[in-house]
C-alpha cells in the first residue's frame, strides 16, 4: 500500500500563530525549520500528503521556496488562509474545498475505508453512521476530542508538529469507543 499522510495548520511564515497557539518557538524561522524537518523525517518523495488547510501566511514567493523543500505529493484541502498557497498551485496535485478519500484496506469489511477531509470539524459527515473517518484542522487543538466519534484534529499543534500516517490515524480511531448507531443494542 502507498504511504499516505495527513496534516493541517502549519501556518508557515505566520509569526502570530506562535503566540495564538502557544507554539514552543522563539521565531517564525525556528518554527518553519522545525516543521520542515519533521515533515521530511516522515514523508518521502513519492508519499501522498493530504494537507487540510492553512499551509502558510507569508508572501507567495516565500511560501513557494518553503514548499519546494517539502517531500511528497501534496493534496490541499483549502482552509481559511490559503491566498498564498493558491498562488503556489503548481506545487499541489490539486486544491479542493472538501474531499472523500477511499483507501483500499483489507482490515475493513468492504475492503476499503473512506475518510472525509475538511478544514473544519463536522458533527456528522457522509457515511459517518457506517464508520467513515473524518479528519479536520482549523481548531489548533482547542476542541475537545470526542471518544465516541470517528473524527479528530489532524493539525500540527495536536501531533508535536508531525504529519500522521494512515496507519497512525487508523490506530487512533481503533481506540475510540464508537458504536454504529443502528447496531442492535444501540437504540
Amino acid at each position: 500500500m502507498k504511504n499516505i499522510f495527513f496534516t493541517s495548520d502549519h501556518h508557515f511564515g505566520h509569526k502570530n500563530v506562535i503566540k495564538f497557539s502557544n507554539r514552543p518557538f522563539k521565531s517564525v524561522e525556528e518554527m518553519d525549520e522545525m516543521m520542515i524537518q519533521r515533515w521530511n523525517e516522515k514523508i518521502k518523495e513519492d508519499d501522498d500528503v493530504y494537507h487540510l488547510g492553512d499551509v502558510g501566511l507569508s508572501s507567495s514567493g516565500k511560501l513557494r521556496k518553503l514548499l519546494s523543500r517539502l517531500n511528497g505529493k501534496i493534496y490541499l484541502i483549502k482552509g481559511n488562509h490559503e491566498k498564498s498557497a493558491e498562488a503556489c498551485h503548481a506545487r499541489f496535485e490539486w486544491i479542493k474545498d472538501y474531499h472523500e478519500l477511499v483507501i483500499e484496506d483489507k482490515d475493513f469489511e468492504r475492503g476499503q475505508q473512506m475518510i472525509v477531509l475538511f478544514h473544519y470539524a463536522l458533527r456528522e459527515w457522509n457515511a459517518s453512521h457506517w464508520g467513515t473517518y473524518h479528519l479536520y484542522g482549523h481548531s489548533h487543538g482547542t476542541l475537545a476530542d470526542n471518544p465516541n466519534s470517528l473524527s479528530f484534529d489532524i493539525g500540527v499543534d495536536c501531533h508535536d508538529f508531525y504529519p500522521l500516517s494512515y496507519e497512525a490515524v487508523k490506530a487512533i480511531m481503533k481506540k475510540k469507543d464508537w458504536k454504529p448507531p443502528f447496531e442492535k443494542g444501540n437504540g
